[in-house]
């Protein structure tokens, strides 16, 4: 066990591997996925639109970029540095996966401010994880949840504006998510982290599916 500025990191060798297995592939899938997404926007969407998709795909390949490197880096000073930017980037995700459905809604009031508040909690985090790294972990865990549920708040106009598909698909990434949560805090776990980033790997694969229908032109009517 290495210890670092009083945080404890207790993974061995084939627990680094298999983490570094699940954030790479994700990491690859993520460059992938934000390239087609913003092509795919481009084709039927408008400018706004285009966009909110490049945030959310932006927002993707940071998140699962940082946690790669942080959780494959030596434990030194330069990790513990890492460690408050993918923590960081954890928020940023959350806001920037928001960003591409509430965007749908410019139109309303109530979704506008939504889209205001979710940067400005996501801006919150950073500042909590960048100057008191390692102090308010607990807290970080329920403000990203916090955030991330935050939308049932919005899910009636929310609804109205983007396909059923997508709206389905949220709840569904928001459950992985959540369930995956428990894996995070495990920590005597075997493979906690590995089977943690599972969890965020997929839960964003299927909100990504989310963000893909909602950018798709919308089938004809039958008449």
């Amino acid at each position: 066990m290495t210890e670092f500025n009083g945080i404890r990191w207790a993974y061995d060798r084939h627990e680094i591997i298999a983490d570094s297995i699940v954030n790479g592939i994700g990491v690859v899938l993520a460059l992938i996925g934000a390239v087609v997404l913003v092509f795919h926007a481009a084709q039927w969407n408008s400018h706004g639109q285009i966009l909110a998709a490049a945030v959310y795909g932006a927002g993707l390949v940071l998140a699962l970029a940082m946690s790669f490197s942080y959780n494959i880096w030596p434990v030194s000073r330069t990790k513990w540095m890492l460690r408050r930017f993918d923590h960081s980037a954890i928020f940023v995700l959350i806001a920037a996966t928001y960003t591409p459905f509430l965007e749908r809604g410019a139109d309303d009031p109530l979704l506008r401010v939504m889209l205001v508040a979710i940067w400005a909690f996501a801006a919150l985090g950073v500042l909590l994880k960048c100057c008191f790294p390692g102090r308010y972990d607990r807290l970080a865990i329920l403000l990203y949840l916090a955030m991330g549920w935050s939308g049932v708040l919005v899910a009636e106009p929310v609804s109205a504006r983007i396909p059923f598909a997508s709206m389905l698909l949220i709840v569904i990434g928001g459950i992985v998510y959540s369930l995956g949560v428990i894996f995070h805090v495990w920590e005597k776990l075997r493979f906690q982290n590995a089977i943690w980033h599972g969890f965020v790997v997929t839960a964003a694969a299927v909100h990504y599916s989310a963000v893909l229908i909602c950018l798709s032109p919308s089938p004809p009517a039958n008449f």
